[in-house]
């Protein structure tokens, strides 16, 4: 892999293999799981999808008859 100048910090693009082997997408965040200096292993950083698993499942559930009012929710 070649490190190129992105404005002031250094990047390098990863290769296909990489990018389906992780399942990444734009905007995804990696994580350092460990580094040396002849090696670095990455991993995909899943704190955010782990955030949202918990809020939903700590989620009440809603009346039948609810309905949401952006008009009234904005008056608050």
């Amino acid at each position: 892999m070649l490190v190129s100048k992105w404005g002031n910090s250094l990047a390098v693009r990863l290769p296909r293999s990489v990018v389906d082997g992780l399942d990444l997408k734009s905007g995804d965040r990696l994580e350092i799981v460990s580094a040396t200096a002849e090696r670095v292993v990455l991993a995909k950083d899943r704190r955010r999808a782990r955030a949202v698993e918990r809020m939903r499942a700590r989620a009440l559930p809603l009346p039948a008859d609810y309905v949401f009012d952006r008009d009234d929710a904005n008056l608050r």
